[in-house]
């Protein structure tokens, strides 16, 4: 008899806590304090997780900014991106990949998903496109990378940006490269729930100098790197991350390969185990992914299998099992 209807739960433990942190990160975050350098201005861990972050994500360029949301806006900022212009977004994510276009004053023009990724479908881009269309965010949802071939084929026949939003991404590959820096830019956010974090935190990618540049400009209120303090050359903000994040970062990263390896093997058993499930259907997998980074665990549910009751009772049913 299920839980719900007044049978025992099949578990009874609490779940893991996240995150994971010990005396690592503890140490991390004194040695900042004691040092009294709590800015990257003045302080060097900000600097060193932004060049570690970007060899991990096979990126030439890193900025760090204040979270994930930020990231995005500095990002179009870069592009010169504003009043009149326009931005492909999925329609299936997160607030801030729609949001952040609206906040620079561009338009957000929504392009169907693919049924079986979850991700942008390349195939309806092209139709969305008009002489205002400046960039695509392809987002790598769940974790999972979108069609990045797909995606780019489009974006170089028709002279347009790309910025992957790979906030859920962290460590995800398509075709053995890491999402990130496959576009023109990328994002990653380190809020509190994602697979690296900070309680929350942000950083952009690039391989290309010239736009990375552009986005610390932005991200440091419109400074150069070789200009003076109070000399301000284009309309930024203040993004930048604080020491203590980055030296919490530092810690976290150490953790996330054996974490990656733990949420792909986790992510199989689950796949296996609710394959014997009719009406239980798992996302198919595609040879291009050749990493998931299994941010979250998706699969979809039919309620023909289980007496008509409806998604909602399923979850309750669910939670209650513990």
């Amino acid at each position: 008899m299920l839980a719900l209807d007044g049978g025992s739960k099949v578990r009874n433990r609490p779940w893991p806590r996240w995150p994971v942190w010990d005396e690592h990160e503890e140490q991390a975050v004194l040695d900042v304090l004691r040092s009294g350098r709590w800015w990257s201005v003045e302080g060097d861990r900000v600097h060193t997780f932004e060049r570690e972050f970007a060899q991990f994500v096979q990126a030439a360029h890193a900025v760090c900014v204040t979270n994930g949301t930020a990231a995005l806006e500095v990002c179009l900022r870069a592009l010169g991106i504003g009043c009149g212009d326009e931005v492909i977004v999925p329609p299936y994510t997160f607030i801030a990949t729609a949001s952040s276009v609206l906040s620079v004053s561009a338009t957000p023009v929504f392009v169907d998903i693919e049924a079986e990724s979850l991700n942008i479908d390349p195939s309806r881009i092209e139709e969305a496109i008009t002489p205002r269309t400046k960039a695509i965010i392809p987002v790598h949802i769940a974790g999972r990378p979108a069609d990045m071939d797909g995606v780019l084929a489009i974006a170089r026949k028709h002279g347009l940006y790309v910025i992957e939003d790979a906030a859920q991404a962290h460590a995800a590959e398509w075709k053995g490269r890491r999402v990130g820096a496959i576009g023109d830019l990328g994002t990653f956010s380190f809020q509190a729930s994602k697979n690296l974090n900070a309680g929350e935190g942000g950083i952009i990618v690039s391989n290309d100098a010239d736009l990375a540049d552009r986005a610390w400009s932005v991200h440091n209120v419109g400074r150069t790197r070789s200009g003076k303090w109070y000399e301000h050359h284009v309309v930024g903000g203040n993004f930048r991350m604080t020491e203590r994040q980055a030296a919490i970062l530092l810690a976290q990263m150490t953790r996330l390969p054996s974490q990656t390896e733990t949420r792909t093997r986790n992510a199989e058993y689950l796949t296996e185990l609710l394959s014997r499930i009719d009406g239980i259907t798992t996302l198919p997998a595609d040879p291009r992914v050749t990493r998931h980074a299994y941010h979250l665990y998706v699969f979809r549910y039919d309620p023909k299998h289980f007496g008509g009751r409806p998604r909602e009772e399923f979850l309750q049913a669910l939670v209650a099992e513990g």
